[in-house]
């Protein structure tokens, strides 16, 4: 009997079917509507119609949830056991699903912290600079480089997935998870210190002294001033640590945004902020 192999066609088709892997998600099961569109490609090719093509159709259709771009290798890992089991091996419908399950857990511990806790906040920043100077390559610069970013974890992770089928296990052994995440947080936070320094300040204009000099012009000295003499951004500083305390105490992010905004209209309003 002829093998049943998937080829890179089956495996492309995958691909552009994960962009659509949200477009039916659900609080009852949350991605599983999803799953099942994006594996259909390779289901048709290696299962014939009838009862076994089904019974792989139902069983992608349970609950399943996990970082949206980090389900590229788990598509890959369970399009290679599907094609094992359709070629008569060994392979249980419940040791796919299993499979599916307990890579879905570390995967999201990864993509969270990588791709929304430092891609996407880094980029937004560096993207929402240029705006500040008129012009529109901002938010430009974020679509382009997240999608990069995207498009490329999604297509090399199904075709890595796939090639290494079970092995990937193996790979996530041994701490490599754990190195990457920590990684991945320090250079975030290394990037996200730089961008405070440069964007955040806070310029408080009153007095703090009034004197003339030896040309008998006067000298107005702020109490930003006073600070920035003992350390620059200082205030800075202090209210993003201020806020990341904040966050950690579980106060709503909204909620702090919106004082912000106050305390700064009402100060500038009282001629304390400038």
């Amino acid at each position: 009997m002829t093998e049943k192999r998937l080829t890179k066609k089956e495996l492309t088709s995958m691909f552009l079917r994960s962009n659509f892997l949200l477009g039916s998600f659900n609080f009852e099961r949350v991605q599983p509507l999803g799953f099942c569109y994006v594996i259909i490609p390779a289901l048709k090719k290696i299962y014939p119609e009838g009862e076994e093509r089904n019974q792989a159709l139902t069983r992608h259709l349970e609950w399943f949830n996990t970082q949206p771009w980090l389900t590229a290798p788990i598509f890959g890992v369970t399009a290679a056991m599907e094609e094992e089991k359709a070629n008569g091996r060994d392979i249980d419908g419940s040791a796919i699903q299993a499979m599916k399950i307990g890579l879905m857990g570390p995967l999201a511990g990864v993509g969270d912290p990588i791709f929304w806790g430092t891609a996407r906040p880094v980029l937004a920043a560096l993207g929402g600079s240029l705006p500040l100077t008129g012009s529109i390559a901002g938010p430009l610069l974020f679509f382009i480089l997240i999608n990069i970013i995207r498009l490329t974890t999604k297509y090399f992770g199904l075709f890595y997935g796939y090639e290494k089928g079970m092995e990937i296990i193996k790979d996530m052994a041994g701490g490599r998870i754990k190195k990457l995440t920590e990684g991945a947080s320090i250079v975030g936070l290394f990037v996200m210190g730089a961008l405070i320094s440069k964007w955040t300040s806070i310029n408080i204009v009153l007095q703090a002294t009034k004197m003339k000099d030896a040309a008998g012009k006067m000298q107005i000295q702020t109490v930003q001033n006073v600070l920035d003499s003992i350390m620059p951004g200082m205030l800075a500083l202090g209210l993003t640590l201020f806020v990341a305390w904040l966050l950690k105490k579980g106060v709503n992010p909204l909620l702090i945004i919106i004082v912000i905004f106050i305390i700064g209209i009402l100060g500038y309003a009282g001629g304390i902020l400038g």
